[in-house]
């Protein structure tokens, strides 16, 4: 099962106490610090949690599935997420 936007927001008004507002907006400008961090090329650590980082991947050959032409792929930046240790012991159990 997914967690979604959503969830995440009834959760923290359940265990928080705040409306459905309240814990929306706060939801969304965790989120908008996130994004905005991210696309100027800032890593995101949270604690405990792991980190986000922006990885430059270089122009790379590829291939149309449906032709089956070859192709150069554009270089591009991607998100990547690497879990902490105290995370990756919780999952492991």
């Amino acid at each position: 099962m997914t967690l979604t936007k959503a969830q995440i927001i009834e959760a923290i008004s359940i265990k928080n106490g705040l409306s459905k507002k309240q814990s929306t907006e706060t939801v969304e400008t965790l989120l908008g610090v996130m994004k905005s961090t991210l696309a100027s090329g800032e890593d995101v650590l949270i604690s405990g949690f792991g980190k986000f980082c922006v990885k430059q991947k270089k122009e790379r050959k590829g291939r149309n599935p449906a032709t089956g032409e070859d192709l150069m792929l554009a270089p591009r930046k991607v998100v990547t997420f690497k879990s902490s240790g105290k995370l990756r012991e919780r999952i492991s159990g």
